[in-house]
């Protein structure tokens, strides 16, 4: 049975006020809209039992605070900045997010977050939803989480982490989360960085799926 989609599963220490301005979510927003027109998240009632899937962030500011959609809002086609919550901590080891926003951070904040800890270089993460990368993630020669790993839990942060020191994650900047149906993350210094990894895998991917057997 799939993992019911959208589940907050860490100890979440949220304040809800006004956080963000327009300004400061324009790019993640255009961004965003860009991953929605490809498929890679939003809100498909064949997919995912309806539930809203896939998420993007942002660093933002210092101590790795960064911005993040907010938890099941993939149905939304015009975000604003009341759709985005800003996390201030993230201790994966606590399993703790603090944040603060009009709307709770994405269930998979925590892996966010890790990524932002693991690497001061990151500052864009793309969590997508991609069946063909997903399928072919061991063809294509990319790094995987364990399937027996669930998202957005401790298991997973230190799971990433793992990925970091034993894998080449890092320089490939994309990996797929084995446990998680159809999971795709990729990162990079730049939101284009991060786009352009993703989409170069999805298009030899597509590649793959094209040649004859």
């Amino acid at each position: 049975m799939t993992e019911q989609e959208g589940v907050i599963k860490f100890q979440l220490d949220f304040s809800q006020q006004a956080a963000l301005k327009a300004a400061d979510v324009a790019q993640i927003n255009s961004w965003r809209t860009i991953m929605l027109q490809l498929g890679m998240l939003g809100q498909t009632p064949s997919r995912y039992d309806n539930y809203g899937f896939g998420n993007i962030s942002q660093r933002f500011g210092a101590q790795n605070q960064f911005i993040i959609s907010g938890t099941q809002t993939g149905g939304i086609t015009q975000m604003t900045a009341a759709d985005y919550a800003l996390v201030t901590h993230c201790q994966p080891e606590q399993n703790r997010i603090v944040a603060v926003g009009e709307t709770k951070p994405s269930s998979e904040a925590m892996t966010h977050g890790q990524l932002y800890q693991l690497s001061a270089d990151l500052n864009f993460v793309i969590h997508a939803h991609c069946p063909q990368i997903w399928q072919q993630a061991g063809a294509l020669g990319l790094a995987q989480t364990r399937a027996e790993v669930p998202y957005g839990t401790v298991a997973m942060a230190n799971e990433v982490a793992r990925l970091f020191r034993d894998t080449k994650v890092l320089q490939q900047g994309i990996f797929t989360m084995a446990g998680h149906e159809d999971g795709v993350v990729a990162f990079g210094s730049c939101a284009e960085q991060a786009a352009q990894r993703l989409i170069s895998v999805y298009a030899a991917a597509l590649k793959r799926e094209a040649e004859p057997n």
